[in-house]
């Protein structure tokens, strides 16, 4: 059964009117990654993925990681949208989370403005930040959405939601 939409109120955005297939766009705020009081990865280039009753999932660009705190794992997983992806490990001095970021390496065509991008679980992150709100993490850490002021579930992800 669907739930029903909160209306979303002016400035905010319901997942409800994120598009099936999911729609790739550019973020035009600053997004922040901070772990063991390290900044993860910054930039001011990332993107989100839309997809109907999910909040946003934010992909940073390569560039702007620091990948040297990642390790890339044996874990994979098949999105229906985005193809095959891979996750890492994250190490940062004495505090570890296992697959904690993910990104696609080689993304169906229509995702590939984000291959090797990476995106993170805010829910295993000390913070995470679009522009300068703190985001609350997606109940389940199995869509990894990015959940902020502006945007109006419900969210899948709860128990009980995967019917949705």
């Amino acid at each position: 059964m669907r739930p029903k939409p909160i209306p979303p109120k002016p400035g905010q955005e319901s997942v409800w009117d994120y598009p099936r297939p999911p729609r790739l766009e550019d973020v035009n705020q600053p997004i922040k990654v901070i772990f063991n009081g390290i900044i993860l990865a910054e930039t001011q280039r990332a993107k989100r993925v839309l997809e109907t009753s999910h909040p946003p999932v934010y992909y940073i660009p390569p560039e702007d990681i620091q990948f040297q705190y990642l390790q890339l794992t044996s874990r994979k997983s098949w999105c229906e949208w985005k193809g095959a992806c891979s996750y890492y490990n994250i190490a940062v001095g004495d505090k570890q989370v296992a697959n904690a970021a993910w990104g696609y390496l080689n993304p169906v065509p229509e995702f590939i403005d984000i291959k090797n991008y990476c995106s993170f679980y805010a829910s295993l992150m000390d913070a995470c930040y679009v522009g300068d709100e703190l985001v609350k993490a997606q109940a389940g850490d199995f869509y990894g959405g990015w959940i902020t002021e502006n945007i109006v579930g419900p969210f899948k992800g709860e128990p009980g939601t995967m019917g949705w």
